[in-house]
């Protein structure tokens, strides 16, 4: 189609970045029937959500190089292909760990997907009033793809089997494939000279991935064998020699100097924790509602509702108070909100209701994130050059999923090592003493969250300026916690 119309185009690629956003939140619903149906431990379960935030997080700057270097539209078909055939994939899947490796291969697609989708919009939307307004639409597709995953999640694993969260990304991948490829324009290359840093992302991936790994085994282990920690150390290995080489490589995916910046440093200290918390929260949160209070999944889809609809209006209405006070305030009381909500929770008991043990911290764990969330991608962006806006967005990208895939990967070891050591509480009383001191540690990893704010991050001389350019970064990122 020749000269399609911009929100055509929009449109397209808001449907490919929904299918992302949707599979993510209709996973975690299914979760505890997946547990019960493909066998898993309640430690493994954890790596359906950690192998798919570990890919996508490890190559989500290398997605985005790819779309400079080979084309976006290319980019973006590629990985929705692969996407579309994972899902399938997974649907038909029959032992745990086959569903595990597919699920890191959905996740490695989807890093190819989102960064492609949103430079699209980005050079299709080149004007400033317009761009804002479609980035503001496309956080919306973000937070609706969140909610209706939920419900879709719920009524799909409760009525046609959790199978089906995953076939429902077929007919949609196999028609917008089609759609996109006849319809969007392509879009030139910034990059002629094809140097991707190939090396750079496998050293990440794998250093997290291994952390991840130690972490989810050491109940098992032991959190000071040989292995746990021999794990940890190469780990650490790993990660040294992905600093060498973005030292020394001409394109680095991570560029070192931009570290330099005092409010970069500080915003992804702040983000990793952040997420770390609320991932590993909505997981636990999730077997709570299903195993120990017997709720359906429909019915916990419904209970996660809060959640996305405050974040949502939180978040519309954070970018005029930044405007109007700074982002450093927020980020240290943001933070301190979703605390009470966590502190809430570890007063959860065996046999409490929704409507008082869990909703007040629906409401406060949604307004804290959302009062954070924006004014860190202002921080992260406040003081960064032009030419490197993709970079420390894509960084801060980056330690989203990172810190994720890491705390989950440490509130679930350390709720199923409590729960273990307390079996005289009977199961359902260990498994919720288990879910109070993961509930404590999320706490504190949002402490650490605010005390970061506090010492490190500094308001720019002129906030209002640099705000305005921010807004629009801080629009970039998905404000969904519901993997």
């Amino acid at each position: 189609m020749k000269n399609p119309s911009k929100w055509l185009v929009f449109i397209l690629v808001a449907i490919a970045q929904f299918m992302v956003v949707l599979d993510n939140a209709i996973t975690n619903v299914a979760l505890p029937t997946i547990k019960n149906q493909m066998h898993f431990t309640t430690n493994a379960l954890q790596w359906v959500v950690t192998a798919y935030a570990l890919t996508f997080g490890g190559f989500l700057l290398l997605g985005g190089r790819a779309a400079d270097i080979f084309g976006r539209k290319r980019t973006l078909l590629s990985g929705m292909a692969a996407f579309t055939l994972f899902s399938f994939l997974i649907g038909i899947s029959h032992s745990s760990s086959e569903l595990i490796i597919l699920r890191a291969l959905q996740g490695a697609s989807g890093a190819f997907m989102s960064p492609s989708a949103l430079s699209i919009v980005l050079v299709t939307f080149r004007d400033g009033s317009l761009r804002n307004k479609a980035l503001s639409y496309w956080t919306l597709v973000a937070s609706g793809g969140a909610a209706i995953g939920l419900l879709l999640g719920g009524v799909l694993t409760q009525y046609l089997g959790w199978r089906w969260n995953f076939f429902i990304n077929v007919p949609i991948g196999l028609v917008m494939t089609i759609l996109i490829a006849r319809i969007v324009p392509e879009h030139e290359k910034e990059d002629s000279k094809k140097s991707l840093d190939i090396p750079g992302a496998i050293l990440a991936t794998s250093s997290l991935m291994l952390s991840v790994l130690a972490f989810s085994q050491a109940p098992i282990w032991g959190w000071t064998s040989l292995k746990t920690l021999g794990l940890l150390g190469i780990a650490v290995a790993l990660l040294a020699g992905f600093i060498a080489n973005e030292a020394k490589v001409k394109k680095p995916l991570m560029p070192l100097s931009i570290f330099k910046i005092r409010n970069v440093r500080g915003a992804n200290m702040i983000m990793a924790p952040l997420y770390a918390s609320m991932l590993g929260a909505f997981f636990l949160l999730t077997l709570y509602l299903q195993d120990i209070l017997h709720m359906s999944p429909v019915m916990t889809g419904l209970s996660f509702l809060p959640f996305p609809i405050i974040l949502a209006i939180t978040s519309r209405q954070m970018p005029s108070l930044v405007g109007r006070y700074g982002f450093k305030r927020f980020l240290v009381a943001g933070p301190l909100v979703v605390i009470a909500g966590f502190l809430w929770l570890t007063q959860l008991g065996v046999h409490s209701s929704y409507w008082v043990g869990i909703l007040p911290a629906a409401i406060l764990m949604p307004l804290g994130i959302g009062m954070t969330m924006m004014p860190t991608i202002a921080a992260a962006t406040s003081g960064v050059a032009s030419k490197e806006a993709g970079v420390a967005s894509g960084l801060i990208s980056t330690s989203q999923q990172m810190g994720g895939a890491l705390g989950l990967s440490i509130l679930s070891g350390l709720a199923a090592s409590i729960t273990s050591n307390s079996l005289h509480l009977g199961a359902q009383g260990a498994a919720v003493h288990g879910y109070h001191i993961a509930f404590l540690a999320s706490a504190g990893f949002m402490l650490v969250a605010s005390l970061v704010a506090m010492t490190i991050i500094r308001t720019p001389r002129k906030p209002h300026s640099e705000e305005t350019e921010a807004v629009a970064a801080s629009r970039k990122l998905e404000p969904s916690f519901t993997h």
